[in-house]
C-alpha cells in the first residue's frame, strides 16, 4: 500500500469506521486495464475484495446492476456485501487469485472450458434480454470500437494512414455481420483473465460491468480466440462446433453451421481489432505497456480471418505488407527501451 494514497485512506476509513471492520491486512489483489483497482482485505472472519472505482472515471452502478442480472441467470458472480456509491467502493466476495489464464494447459483445458461453456450457456439462455435493461450493441458502439484500431494502433502507435475506402468497407462488413446475428446477453470480456477457478460453482465470473444485448457469437469467440492464450485452430473449431450444436438444440439459433462460423470469425475480427486499439491506448495514454506483448497474438487472429474470406483479402494484404513490418519494428524498439530503462 502507498501510505499517502488518498483513495486508499478513504477506503480504509469506510471499512473501519462505517462498516466497523477490523482490518488485519490490505494488499493489492489484481491489476486492471481500467481505472478500477482491487484490494484484498483480511479480517478476523475471513477476507474480502474491495473495489476502488473513482466515480468520475468508473460507473459503479453499472457493476451492481449487471451483477444482479447475471446472478438471476445463475451465473456465479461475486456477492456484493456493502456499497459506497458516493466514494466508489464496493465490498465483494473474494473469488481468490487464480484465474483460468494462470492454470490452463492441455491436460485441464477440456474440463475448464466445459465449465466456462456451461456458465456462458446460462448467461445466454436465462437472461431476459427484453426486460434486463442492458444497452444494445448497436451500430454507434460497434463503430466506436473499430475506431480504436484506426486511431490508436494505426495512427498513433504506427503513424500509418489506411485508405478510407478500404477501412470503410471492412467496418461495414463486420458491423453487418454482427447485427444480423441472434441477440443474447453479452458479457463483452468473457476470457481467461475474467474466469476464476473455484472449488465450487466454477468459474467465478468477473469484470462484467460493460454487458450489453448483442451478437450471440461475441462471448464465445472472446473465450476461444482469447487475446491472452491461443489454441490450435482445430481445437477451437471442435469446441465451437459442440457449442453451436448446443445452441441449436436449445432453439437459440437456427442457422446452418457455415453461417454460424462466418459470424464467429467476423465477430472475432471486430473484437480483435478493438483489442489491438485498446492495447495501443493502454501503452500510449496510460503507460501500461505490458499489453503490447498481446498484440502479435491478437494480430495473428485478424490475419487468419482475412486469409479465410476473399472479401477481406485486400485488407489482409494491407496488414501483411504495410503494417506487420512496422509492428515488428515498433515492438522491438519498445522492448529494448524497457530493457535499457530496467538496467
Amino acid at each position: 500500500m502507498i501510505p499517502n494514497d488518498l483513495r486508499i485512506l478513504s477506503m480504509l476509513d469506510w471499512l473501519e469506521n462505517d462498516l466497523l471492520l477490523i482490518i488485519n491486512t490490505c494488499q493489492p489483489a489484481s491489476s486492471d486495464a481500467s481505472f478500477r483497482r482491487y484490494f484484498r482485505v483480511t479480517v478476523v472472519e475471513g477476507h474480502y475484495i474491495v473495489m476502488d472505482a473513482p466515480p468520475e472515471k468508473e460507473n459503479i452502478a453499472s457493476f451492481i446492476k449487471v451483477a444482479g442480472i447475471l446472478a438471476q441467470s445463475q451465473v456465479n458472480v461475486p456477492t456484493i456485501f456493502e456499497q459506497n456509491l458516493n466514494d466508489g467502493f464496493l465490498l465483494l466476495e473474494d473469488f481468490g487469485s487464480q484465474c483460468y489464464l494462470d492454470v490452463l494447459n492441455v491436460d485441464n483445458a477440456t474440463h475448464l472450458y466445459q465449465c466456462a461453456f456451461d456458465a456462458l450457456f446460462k448467461l445466454q439462455l436465462l437472461t431476459d434480454i427484453n426486460g434486463c435493461g442492458l444497452p444494445s450493441y448497436d451500430v454507434p458502439l460497434l463503430q466506436r470500437e473499430l475506431t480504436l484500431f484506426n486511431e490508436w494502433f494505426l495512427t498513433q502507435l504506427l503513424d500509418v494512414q489506411i485508405p478510407a475506402t478500404l477501412w470503410e468497407a471492412v467496418c461495414e462488413k463486420l458491423i453487418i455481420s454482427a447485427l444480423e446475428q441472434p441477440k443474447v446477453c453479452v458479457h463483452r470480456d468473457y476470457h481467461s483473465r475474467n474466469l476464476m477457478v473455484l472449488t465450487e460453482d466454477s468459474p467465478g465470473v468477473i469484470d462484467f460491468q460493460d454487458a450489453v444485448v448483442g451478437p450471440i457469437t461475441y462471448d464465445l469467440v472472446s473465450l476461444l480466440k482469447d487475446c491472452y492464450i491461443a489454441w490450435p485452430e482445430t481445437q477451437v473449431e471442435e469446441w465451437m462446433t459442440v457449442y453451436y450444436e448446443r445452441l441449436v438444440q436449445a432453439g437459440l439459433i437456427a442457422c446452418p453451421y457455415a453461417q454460424f462460423k462466418r459470424w464467429f470469425d467476423l465477430m472475432g475480427m471486430q473484437r480483435h481489432l478493438k483489442a489491438i486499439g485498446i492495447f495501443s491506448r493502454l501503452h500510449l495514454r496510460d503507460d501500461k505497456s505490458t499489453y503490447l506483448q498481446d498484440i502479435p497474438r491478437t494480430f495473428n487472429y485478424v490475419m487468419t480471418v482475412c486469409s479465410s474470406y476473399p472479401e477481406l483479402e485486400e485488407f489482409g494484404e494491407f496488414l501483411q505488407h504495410q503494417i506487420k513490418p512496422l509492428l515488428d519494428d515498433t515492438l522491438f524498439i519498445v522492448k529494448n527501451n524497457d530493457i535499457n530503462e530496467a538496467l
